[in-house]
């Protein structure tokens, strides 16, 4: 397949098991997911990061009548195995709360040959997992160091990046001689859910998606709600 033909959907932070998941009143963010990629005939996926929470393992205030670790992992695990159904093969950038395990090992001293892979312990065995992901000129992050309309004029590179829930946006620059984007593609968490109640004072999240068409043209696509 040629890069031409290629259409990707850009998945936005799920922060399972608190991803948008009320399918009842029609807010199901997998759902979402699925109807973009079918609408704009992609044949790749990329997840942004943050696919899971571990918001009992967070170093800020976690809940005390949250779920306990084992309980959240499980529960994320189940909720994550939807995702994987609905797209068995794809890319999964590592984000900060993905790796909040493996930065608690190290803060402990523990060797890495101790801990299990990303794809065994969430049980996605064709997901490939990696910190920065390039496809046709455009890079793919989790975007802590900064947005990505930053991050692209700092690396003159077209960027894509998520983990701001409340940016939905894809901004050009161009030059005498280049033309460069950035793309921060929103999320998919649950709003409502007490693991967000950090940041329940401040802006709605933008629940949405990326694409790019034809492996170069980017395109924000915002969830009705």
């Amino acid at each position: 397949m040629k890069i031409k033909d290629v259409n990707i959907l850009v998945a936005g932070d799920l922060h399972c098991p608190f991803d948008l998941a009320e399918e009842k009143k029609g807010l199901s963010y997998l759902k979402f997911l699925k109807n973009v990629y079918k609408k704009f005939e992609c044949s790749k996926v990329i997840f942004i990061g943050d696919v899971i929470d571990n918001h009992f393992s967070s170093y800020h205030e976690t809940s005390a009548d949250g779920l306990g670790g084992a309980d959240e992992l499980n529960v994320a695990v189940k909720r994550l195995q939807k995702y994987y159904k609905a797209f068995p093969e794809a890319v999964v950038i590592i984000g900060n709360h993905d790796r909040m395990i493996m930065r608690k090992a190290q803060t402990s001293a523990i060797p890495s040959k101790w801990i299990k892979s990303y794809k065994e312990v969430l049980e996605v065995p064709k997901w490939e997992f990696t910190e920065r992901y390039v496809f046709n000129d455009i890079q793919f992050i989790h975007g802590e160091g900064g947005q990505a309309s930053t991050k692209a004029r700092a690396d003159m590179m077209n960027t894509i990046s998520g983990h701001y829930h409340t940016l939905a946006y894809t901004q050009h620059f161009v030059g005498a001689k280049y033309r460069v984007f950035g793309m921060q593609v929103g999320c998919g968490i649950d709003f409502k859910t007490y693991a967000m109640a950090y940041a329940k004072y401040g802006k709605k999240p933008a629940i949405g998606c990326g694409v790019i068409l034809n492996g170069k043209t980017p395109l924000n696509i915002l969830m009705e709600l």
